[in-house]
């Protein structure tokens, strides 16, 4: 089989369960307070260097 190819059986065998009412989740357990902070480590001027070199490579 090539690529895009598919076996018609295998499409008669996808039956989804669409019953999602089941497993439901409350959007407000997902709530996250907090801050994040990045140490880069690296001025613009180094880092823009590293990507022309990676470019050039």
């Amino acid at each position: 089989m090539g690529f895009g190819s598919y076996d018609e059986s295998e499409q008669e065998n996808q039956d989804v369960d669409a019953d999602l009412d089941d497993e439901t989740v409350s959007t407000g357990e997902a709530d996250h307070e907090g801050s994040v902070e990045f140490e880069i480590g690296a001025s613009n001027d180094e880092l823009l260097d590293r990507l022309s070199d990676i470019k050039d490579d």
